[in-house]
């Protein structure tokens, strides 16, 4: 019989950070979030959420929150 992994998959992460985003209003700073690069990326790429500088840092966001 196989076993259950117990490491999260990046699907169970990327819903994980888009929570954390709607939580958080919409938008955090990319610096402290701690969430993997990987994670963030595919968010980006299913375009989900944007990465922004602001001219103080980086901060994502969520593609629907204006």
């Amino acid at each position: 019989m196989p076993r259950k992994s117990t490491y999260p998959t990046s699907t169970d992460q990327s819903s994980l950070c888009l929570q954390y985003l709607r939580r958080c209003g919409g938008s955090a700073r990319l610096c402290q979030i701690k969430f993997s690069l990987g994670v963030i990326q595919s968010l980006v790429n299913q375009k989900k959420v944007k990465i922004t500088n602001t001219g103080a840092g980086f901060f994502i966001e969520l593609e629907d929150a204006k």
